[in-house]
């Protein structure tokens, strides 16, 4: 009895330790108050962070804070017009679509982002956001929304301003993009993908990015003068903030590097400056129209070569390749190869650096424009003049050679094959048909040449080496002989007319 009782005992206490451990361990038999549960460390990896990178990390959050409400979102019901229209309007079973009018155009739905500029309900944003809208809403980050009309447009800076009927709104404080810096942490303020209030962070990853993808107005007048940053700027960012950790907006939103194929960002995008917008909206707003200043000259970016063959010691500035006849630049004095350095203070190493700064400035203003001409350096006040309606140019074209009286100057032909290219003489039909007095035609040049790279093709006419007028190729070829080592100075015609200044490197062999 006495050993029944003891393994009884015994059995008592161990049941009685295994149910303990099972209440203690749980085994997932128990579950765990809620308030006890310790989900991962109790500890952080860092237990105190620098108080630079938290006054770093509030910079952005504030700038958020603060701009958010004034950028709005842009919808945009516009009509196109239907390429395939022409087609199939001859199938009157295909006209069913209740989008498809019979005129040819077809209704669609875009948008973009704006910035709002006054209290009043100004806005700007890109022109291709509001191009060939029929109707525009105004969306506001407090959900209210609002009918906007078009105030104005410049397709050649691809700046909009619209208008709503609103008061007491948050205007965005303008910055100065004269004052940016390669390197410098940005913030990009749009309605992405549909997004609304979107925000992203990066740097100024360039600065006057000319990426002659703009000619909306039918023209070669765009002026594209973008500001590179790495912040994410997708489809519908278009028209919002580009800004600095202080707040300031100191570009509009307007384009994006792509794929070609998603259409999306791959790790740049593009700002107007902040300060060729505001000079555009302001002029937008006071008259309906751009009443923007010109110059009256064709200029292009100044490269070695050209700079040897005009005897300079750098390639600095912006060469005149033509003065518009009667236009400003006539009248103060500038000529056809001057090279202009600066306008007013502003150096000017560009041609979109030149144009952006002019478009800054209406019709009327006074500019100092200082500029080398034969090596000395020299100075013109230019009074700007509007633009005037070019005529159109007769597409002239190169007759095709025959055999009557007086066709060929000579049998002449050079072959220029350091260089790559051929010359021919031009008859005094030719000549006159191509609109110039005396010139040599390029007939051939070569894939990845010298005269190639240079921006030299088929049927440019060479009228002038240097700065002596050539009436045969014997003459050019001389002049280019003497010239081998360094470089030769060429005036040359394209088929409209217009002339232009280009340096040929010409080798020692």
């Amino acid at each position: 009895m006495k050993r029944k009782g003891f393994l009884a005992a015994l059995s008592l206490i161990f049941a009685g330790v295994v149910f303990g451990g099972v209440l203690v361990s749980g085994f997932g038999w128990v579950r765990p108050n809620y308030a006890d549960i310790q989900i991962g460390s109790p500890n952080p990896p860092v237990s105190k962070v620098s108080p630079d990178a938290m006054a770093f990390n509030d910079a952005f959050i504030n700038v958020a804070d603060k701009v958010t409400p004034s950028i709005v979102q842009i919808e945009v019901i516009s009509k196109v017009r239907n390429p395939y229209h022409d087609f199939f309007d001859q199938f009157p079973f295909f006209h069913n679509s209740p989008n498809d009018d019979n005129s040819g155009y077809n209704e669609m739905r875009g948008g973009g982002s704006g910035v709002i500029i006054s209290d009043d309900g100004y806005i700007i944003t890109n022109n291709h956001v509001v191009k060939d809208a029929k109707k525009i809403t105004v969306y506001l980050v407090n959900k209210k929304k609002y009918d906007a009309t078009i105030v104005g447009t410049d397709p050649t800076t691809d700046i909009a301003v619209i208008k709503i009927d609103a008061s007491g709104l948050d205007e965005a404080y303008l910055g100065n993009s004269d004052n940016i810096k390669v390197g410098q942490w940005v913030m990009a303020i749009g309605n992405p993908l549909a997004l609304t209030s979107t925000v992203t962070a990066g740097i100024i990853s360039a600065e006057g990015r000319n990426l002659n993808m703009m000619s909306s107005d039918g023209t070669n007048n765009s002026i594209e003068n973008y500001i590179q940053t790495d912040a994410a700027i997708n489809p519908g960012n278009s028209g919002g903030a580009l800004v600095d950790l202080n707040g300031a907006v100191i570009g509009i939103n307007a384009a994006i590097a792509t794929n070609g194929m998603t259409q999306s960002y791959i790790g740049y995008g593009f700002a107007i400056p902040i300060n060729l917008a505001k000079a555009v909206a302001k002029d937008l707003i006071a008259h309906g129209k751009i009443t923007r200043g010109y110059i009256g000259v064709n200029i292009s970016a100044l490269d070695e070569q050209t700079a040897t063959a005009m005897g300079l010691k750098n390639a600095n500035g912006v060469l005149v390749q033509d003065i518009v006849a009667g236009g400003a630049g006539e009248k103060a004095g500038l000529k056809e190869g001057d090279v202009i350095i600066k306008i007013d203070s502003k150096e000017v190493d560009q041609p979109n650096e030149l144009q952006t700064y002019i478009a800054t400035k209406r019709a009327g203003d006074q500019i100092k424009v200082t500029f080398i001409r034969d090596g000395k350096e020299m100075e013109k006040y230019v009074t700007l003049k509007p633009r005037e309606d070019e005529g159109t140019s007769l597409d002239k074209v190169l007759p095709k050679k025959s055999n009557t009286a007086g066709e060929k100057v000579s049998n002449d032909q050079v072959d220029f094959n350091s260089i790559g290219m051929t010359v021919e003489n031009l008859s005094e039909d030719e000549l006159k048909a191509l609109n110039v007095k005396n010139g040599v035609v390029i007939k051939q040049v070569d894939r990845y040449s010298i005269a190639e790279d240079q921006g030299l093709g088929t049927g440019l006419v060479i009228i002038q080496a240097d700065r002596k007028q050539i009436t045969n190729v014997d003459e050019l070829k001389k002049i280019v002989d003497s010239k081998k080592g360094g470089a030769v100075l060429l005036k040359v015609a394209d088929k409209t007319g217009r002339t232009r200044i280009v340096g040929l490197s010409v080798p020692n062999k």
